[in-house]
């Protein structure tokens, strides 16, 4: 009664409810009888309204796309697949070698590529130097560049990229095996370099006669290096000293004694604002190295046993823009009130702190919450000391405070029923792994601060051991991120896949000094390997 029929037969209520005869004609088909009048409706129904669009418009949809809707869109027609291959810079490329076949058809296809991503599994063939020569000719505009797992990636193929290439402004690497001569050439031809990360490069295990990497003419544009699981990560020393411009510093899980390159590193005038040192030989010694660098903003120490409160105060003390600070002081004790009440006195622009297996105590908490005003980021995770009082402390001092992470402490409801009236900013809270804390007090405090988010694991795993160190996430520009960490050198793949072949006796003295860091480091696995603490920064705050 009172419903149209659509011409498609369905007559629910509604259905046409919504239907504006301006904006969908086509949808609403008149009941033609006569042959001729229904053939040019149809044909008129055919016609393509994206026909007026210029492919420069179309392209910018397509731009504004995700992934998946520009495939399914480049398979509506000849002119769309044409216009979103044209406008298409990033490409992610499956390395394995039969994709040299294909190359000549991807060329055509995807002209405008800057930025290109090449990954190959480890049971496959990686694409080889021909491939990278002939890639680096055909997409010379590229301005960013990932290698994962190219093994057949030589010093030559690299020379080829280098003076192609001329262009890139990130390179990045991971699992590949060329040299210093093929990291040297990328560094002399690529005048515009400004971001720098290598992973497991197997071509530099060469112990204390690996040649020299650096500085080349990348130095001056260079902004950030990061070397992840190196065996002989010394060796770029000099190109990180000759960076004069550099920003960021991210050295982990990188074999070998770091406090004289540091020394040597800030022992000149520099610019750095973020240093992130995971799992590294480096002691006060490199601590103190660092109070040179007084525009530091962000620092990162994460499992270095071998630093104490004497190296953290004086950075605190030295480095007075301090903003962002992360400690995982592996439970070995060696941080604690100390060095926390030092960051308290001179970091007063602190907005972010984050502490792992740190055991504060009520005095640096009070101390840290009545003078870093500006906090708004706060993560504790495996400490021991942390109970009901501190947390009250915290509640009722931190004023600014927006994120609040508990994680593996000895809290109870009590203490979380202190954020009803504490800290009026507040707009997320994580709690898990703490036992005392229920589901109960959780409830409570929606219903008590609707605006407050409340994230609660109520589930405990009593005997789950937790690696919650930062990763070579880092400190990004979205925030502050935890990476899960991974479970020890060991078992991580760090000697055997970067340390020296058994074979060869000329590195005898290598393995000799890797096994004395291994124990050092890790010696304080004894301690339970941060029990009960954090996961990823994404996880915490």
């Amino acid at each position: 009664m009172g419903q149209t029929t659509s011409a498609t037969g369905n007559s629910s209520a509604g259905s046409t409810r919504y239907r504006h005869p301006n904006l969908a004609p086509h949808e609403l088909r008149p009941t033609i009888s006569d042959p001729q009048t229904l053939g040019a409706f149809l044909v008129n129904q055919q016609q393509d309204y994206t026909a007026e669009i210029p492919d420069e418009c179309l392209g910018l949809v397509f731009q504004s796309l995700g992934a998946g809707d520009r495939k399914q869109c480049s398979l509506v027609c000849r002119r769309w697949l044409a216009v979103e291959g044209q406008n298409r810079h990033r490409l992610a490329l499956n390395a394995s070698n039969e994709v040299a076949i294909h190359l000549p058809a991807l060329f055509n296809r995807f002209d405008s590529v800057t930025k290109l991503a090449l990954r190959c599994d480890r049971k496959s063939v990686s694409v080889n130097d021909d491939a990278l020569t002939l890639i680096s000719l055909r997409w010379q505009n590229l301005t960013r560049l990932k290698l994962r797992g190219c093994r057949e990636i030589c010093d030559q193929g690299m020379l080829a990229l280098a003076q192609n290439c001329k262009s890139l402004r990130k390179f990045s690497c991971g699992s590949c095996v060329f040299g210093a001569k093929g990291m040297n050439a990328l560094l002399d031809y690529c005048s515009l370099l400004e971001e720098l990360s290598v992973k497991r490069l197997r071509g530099i295990n060469d112990g204390s006669t690996a040649e020299p990497i650096g500085p080349g003419i990348a130095a001056s544009s260079l902004k950030s290096i990061t070397l992840k699981e190196l065996y002989n990560g010394q060796c770029f020393g000099p190109l990180i000293i000759g960076s004069k411009n550099l920003k960021t510093l991210k050295i982990l899980r990188c074999l070998g004694d770091w406090d004289r390159l540091l020394e040597n590193i800030t022992g000149r005038k520099n610019c750095l604002t973020e240093i992130h040192l995971e799992r590294l030989q480096v002691s006060d010694v490199g601590l103190m190295a660092i109070t040179k660098c007084p525009d530091l903003e962000i620092l990162h120490l994460v499992k270095a046993p071998d630093c104490s409160n004497y190296g953290i105060s004086a950075i605190a003390e030295a480095c007075m823009c301090l903003r962002r600070l992360h400690i995982d002081g592996w439970r070995t004790n060696r941080i604690g009130d100390e060095g926390l009440i030092s960051i308290a006195k001179h970091s007063v622009n602190l907005v972010e702190l984050v502490l792992i297996g740190v055991n504060p105590t009520s005095v640096s908490l009070m101390t840290m919450a009545s003078n870093c005003q500006k906090l708004e980021r706060l993560a504790l995770c495996g400490s021991e000391t942390i109970g009901d009082p501190e947390i009250s402390c915290i509640a009722a001092k931190c004023m600014a405070l927006k994120k609040l992470c508990i994680k593996g402490c000895r809290v109870t409801n009590s203490g979380i029923e202190a954020f009803a009236l504490g800290c009026p900013n507040l707009v997320k809270i994580k709690v898990k792994k703490c036992k005392g804390v229920t589901s109960e007090v959780a409830d409570w405090l929606r219903a008590r601060r609707v605006s407050l988010a409340v994230n609660l694991d109520a589930v405990e795993i009593e005997h789950e051991v937790i690696d919650a160190s930062t990763s070579d996430g880092g400190a990004q520009d979205k925030g502050v991120e935890f990476l899960p960490m991974i479970s020890g050198a060991m078992s991580s793949g760090i000697v055997n896949v970067d340390g020296p072949s058994a074979s060869n006796g000329g590195r005898s003295s290598n393995k000799s000094r890797f096994s004395l860091f291994a124990a050092r480091i890790f010696a304080a696995c004894a301690f339970r390997r941060l029990s009960n603490s954090g996961g990823g920064l994404n996880d915490i705050l």
